[in-house]
């Protein structure tokens, strides 16, 4: 990951110099242990007030699963492609009637999916521009490596609500 990169990747401190395919491949199982580890009884509580329940991030990863689906297809579609940004807190809204087996189930398929277009298309297109309204010029490279940072952040959220 270069400078460049940890100014545009919010996730970048998550991510560090570990390997973002690796990271997206192994989230899936890893959130399937935490949803374990965190139990029926306690996937839907909030961990403080105004904070996500765990059934909430899996949501939110499933919905940024499928936004980042459509920037990664739209960069190698288009030239000079401008992403377009969500309000997180708006696509939260359903969340409460969904659940979390649902959520994860969502996110997985659309993992594995995403993988196989990401895999043979990072070393063609790696350095194909994109530009983020709010973050800049990026790379395709740049979408992966926050996606890999995204998963560590929630996963990390995750991990101190299992502790508990």
């Amino acid at each position: 990951m270069t400078a460049e990169t940890g100014v545009l990747n919010p996730y970048a401190k998550y991510l560090g110099e570990r390997n973002p395919l690796e990271i997206l491949a192994a989230t899936p199982g890893r959130l399937t242990a935490l949803a374990s580890a965190i139990g029926a009884a306690r996937i839907e509580a909030a961990p403080a007030p105004g904070k996500w329940s765990p059934k909430e991030i899996l949501c939110h990863l499933a919905d940024c699963e499928i936004a980042f689906a459509f920037r990664l297809r739209q960069t190698l579609a288009e030239d000079n492609h401008v992403i377009q940004p969500f309000d997180q807190e708006k696509w939260a809204a359903p969340y409460r009637s969904l659940s979390a087996t649902e959520a994860l189930a969502a996110f997985s398929a659309l993992r594995h999916w995403n993988l196989l277009f990401i895999a043979p298309a990072l070393s063609a297109h790696a350095a194909k521009p994109v530009t983020h309204p709010e973050r800049g010029a990026m790379t395709f490279s740049t979408i992966v490596e926050i996606m890999a940072g995204h998963d560590l952040n929630h996963i990390a959220q995750l991990e101190r609500i299992a502790a508990q």
